[in-house]
């Protein structure tokens, strides 16, 4: 007679299924994906923050050096006058070359000519902005300072700007609030802001900017 074992060989038990081992790195690589991939979003957001800080401050430098270097002599004049065309385009070089796309709906450029008023105290002489971003100069508005010496200047309290008489100094500040890459690192990112100041390079008519071209000014408004 046979007799039929009815426990076969192939069939799975406690100890096989323990022994099996088929799929295991898959499993582990499942688990552990999600945590790679938020740890290489996390350090690309965090690259990409501090290279908008980088360009945000070459942008601020580039249009505190262009602007100091704005003019033209007119016949009869020794020295040189600014238009407004000047000013918007120095406004467009800084857009083309920060390589910020979003700059003129996140952000704000503020160039200030800060002169000497009559009384021989600081004056923001004229103002001009670019950029939707909704920020205003932390350091006083167009035509703050044209009578008295209260005004101080411009700048931080331990870095204040004065201009020397007879000339200004070009102060620009920039405001930019960044937008992450991905959302789901978490990384929070405060507004990006710089500071740059030149001296004007020549002499200068220091009234106000002229219109010839009859351009729109980039106001502050």
């Amino acid at each position: 007679m046979f007799y039929t074992n009815s426990r076969s060989g192939t069939e799975p038990t406690s100890r096989n299924i323990l022994r099996d081992v088929q799929g295991v790195a898959l499993t582990e690589f499942a688990f552990a994906l999600p945590i790679l991939l938020i740890m290489t979003a996390f350090g690309l957001e965090l690259a990409n923050y501090v290279l908008a800080i980088k360009r945000i401050g070459d942008v601020a430098v580039m249009v505190t050096d262009n602007a100091s270097r704005m003019g033209t002599r007119s016949a009869g004049l020794s020295v040189q006058q600014i238009s407004e065309a000047e000013i918007n385009d120095v406004f467009v070089g800084a857009q083309l070359q920060g390589n910020l796309p979003d700059f003129a709906r996140n952000g704000r450029i503020i160039v200030s000519s800060l002169q000497r008023n009559a009384d021989g105290g600081q004056w923001i002489a004229w103002q001009r902005c670019f950029g939707e971003g909704n920020f205003s100069s932390a350091y006083g508005v167009e035509g703050e300072g044209e009578r008295g010496t209260s005004f101080e200047g411009m700048g931080p309290p331990d870095q204040r700007l004065q201009a020397p008489a007879g000339t200004s100094v070009m102060v620009t500040e920039i405001y930019y609030t960044y937008e992450p890459l991905f959302t789901i690192t978490g990384v929070r990112t405060s507004p990006i802001t710089e500071f740059a100041a030149f001296n004007t390079r020549a002499s200068r008519d220091l009234s106000a900017p002229r219109n010839a071209e009859s351009v729109e000014p980039s106001s502050c408004d």
